[in-house]
């Protein structure tokens, strides 16, 4: 007997809210930072990788075991040997997860190229293999994040249906194909598709932006919640935003001089024991992000990627985001402005 129920939303009237899963971003002290700015329902881990003899890494399974968020938290797998991510499905079981989540959705072409995350979806026959055999191995909620497609969206319906076969208990639906990675309009008219055919809850994922985004993306697709993964960078607030908006509360606005106390935060949860120029870098990813809502004109990301020096990049933020503290944080990202993330194509 399977346990199919999923773990109560923080305000079950309310659509589902999730973190999506992004490799080298969402791991326990991001998780621990976004809570403290309003958690989502749902955490999703990194991907673990399975391959033949792997083992569940263990800074992903810090997530896990350290998790303080008071959140249900799913594992998620990236693979394609079915007695691999059995074993692996199988082993993460025994920790206290609210459930497995399969990657079939990442379109980096690393990744794909080794027929799995994205690359499933080439291989239906593949998929239904896999599905089948996690679905008998754990009894806990099964969950898919996935993609409309690869190049196209030929084998849409048919892998749809394979949700259906295999009672898959949440659908995460990002609503562009593999190819199309992050450059093209989403196909919200896709996920509505998946509402009206799959039996299990689906999340809507891709450019949700906003609170008033979010609305508008629920209202076109029916989907029974969203899955936010480069927005909650930008705007760590964006999950308790909107339950306001959905529970008609006023929406909370944020400020430069808060989003400059965020960054402070980005900055100590990076490691300290690796060289500056590393850690700059290594905020330089989020500050991609950020930047998008800072300056119409793209003044602070222009001057923010060249700076070398932790004192250059932290008298640039200051220069931006104290001048005028009290000056609104944009809500949405300014046209035209784009991310530059080191893990593009992991990002979701």
């Amino acid at each position: 007997m399977y346990l199919r129920s999923l773990p109560t939303p923080i305000k079950p009237h309310q659509a589902i809210t999730a973190l999506a899963p992004m490799q080298d971003v969402t791991d326990l002290a991001f998780m621990t930072m976004i809570s403290d700015y309003g958690s989502p329902d749902y955490f999703f881990t990194e991907y673990f990788r399975v391959y033949a003899d792997s083992r569940p890494e263990r800074h992903i399974l810090r997530a896990i075991t350290e998790n303080s968020t008071n959140r249900p938290i799913f594992a998620q797998l990236i693979g394609e040997s079915i007695p691999d991510l059995v074993r692996v499905a199988k082993e993460l079981a025994q920790y206290a997860i609210a459930g497995i989540d399969l990657n079939m959705g990442c379109p980096a072409p690393r990744i794909y190229r080794k027929n799995v995350g994205g690359g499933l979806l080439r291989d239906p026959v593949k998929v239904d293999q896999i599905l089948g055999a996690l679905r008998e191995s754990v009894n806990l909620p099964f969950t898919v994040k996935m993609r409309i497609g690869f190049e196209n969206t030929e084998n849409f319906h048919h892998i749809l249906n394979l949700i259906n076969r295999h009672d898959i208990n949440l659908l995460s639906l990002h609503g562009r194909t593999v190819k199309e990675m992050y450059r093209s309009e989403v196909h919200y008219d896709r996920i509505a598709e998946a509402v009206r055919i799959v039996k299990c809850p689906v999340l809507a994922n891709g450019n949700i932006t906003s609170a008033l985004s979010a609305g508008k993306v629920l209202a076109e697709t029916r989907a029974a919640g969203v899955m936010i993964g480069r927005s909650a960078i930008r705007n760590p607030w964006i999950f308790s935003q909107i339950r306001q908006y959905l529970n008609k509360e006023p929406v909370q606005v944020i400020t430069l001089g808060a989003v400059r106390s965020y960054i402070d935060r980005l900055y100590a949860n990076i490691n300290p024991n690796i060289p500056e120029r590393s850690r700059v870098s290594a905020l330089k990813k989020y500050l991609n992000f950020i930047g998008q809502s800072v300056d119409a004109a793209g003044n602070f990301l222009f001057d923010m990627r060249r700076a070398t020096q932790e004192s250059e990049l932290f008298d640039i933020c200051d220069r931006y985001l104290l001048n005028d503290p009290d000056q609104i944080f944009a809500p949405e990202p300014y046209g035209g402005l784009i991310a530059r993330p080191s893990c593009e194509g992991e990002i979701a």
